[in-house]
C-alpha cells in the first residue's frame, strides 16, 4: 500500500489552486471539477498529492482558528526565511518565524490567505 492524498475542504478551490501553484510549485496533476471543484494538486515529484475541493456535502473546517499544530501542510525548504518572506508578500502570515530547532532543522509555521497552516522545514537530515 502507498499512500495517494491527503483531502482537504476549503472555501476556494480554484482560488487555491492557483495561489499553490504559483507560490509552492504546486501542478493540477486532475481537475474534476463538479458541484466540489475538485482539485488535485503535485508536488515536483507528483508522487505526492493533495486534493482541495469545496464539498457541500461537509461543512468547512475554520482552519484559521485550529492550532497549526492540528493540522498543517509541510513543504522542504532549501531556505527557509526566503520563502516565508516570499510567501507573506504573496499573502501569507507568519504564524511562528524562522526558528532552528535542537536537531538542527530549520522551520517556519504560515497561514494561507483562507487560515490553513504551512510549515516550512529544511531539515538538517533529509527525510
Amino acid at each position: 500500500m502507498r499512500l495517494e492524498h491527503v483531502a482537504i475542504q476549503v472555501a476556494e478551490p480554484a482560488a487555491m489552486t492557483k495561489w499553490y501553484g504559483e507560490h509552492l510549485g504546486l501542478t493540477i496533476a486532475r481537475h474534476v471539477g463538479g458541484e466540489a471543484d475538485t482539485h488535485f494538486l503535485a508536488d515536483e515529484t507528483g508522487r505526492v498529492l493533495i486534493e482541495i475541493y469545496a464539498n457541500p456535502k461537509a461543512s468547512l473546517p475554520d482552519y484559521a482558528s485550529m492550532h497549526p499544530l492540528l493540522l498543517h501542510l509541510a513543504f522542504v525548504s532549501d531556505d527557509v526565511d526566503a520563502d516565508c518572506d516570499r510567501l507573506v508578500k504573496a499573502g501569507a502570515s507568519v504564524v511562528d518565524p524562522p526558528f532552528t530547532t535542537a536537531a538542527g532543522d530549520k522551520l517556519s509555521m504560515l497561514r494561507d490567505p483562507w487560515g490553513l497552516a504551512l510549515q516550512l522545514c529544511c531539515r538538517a537530515q533529509p527525510m
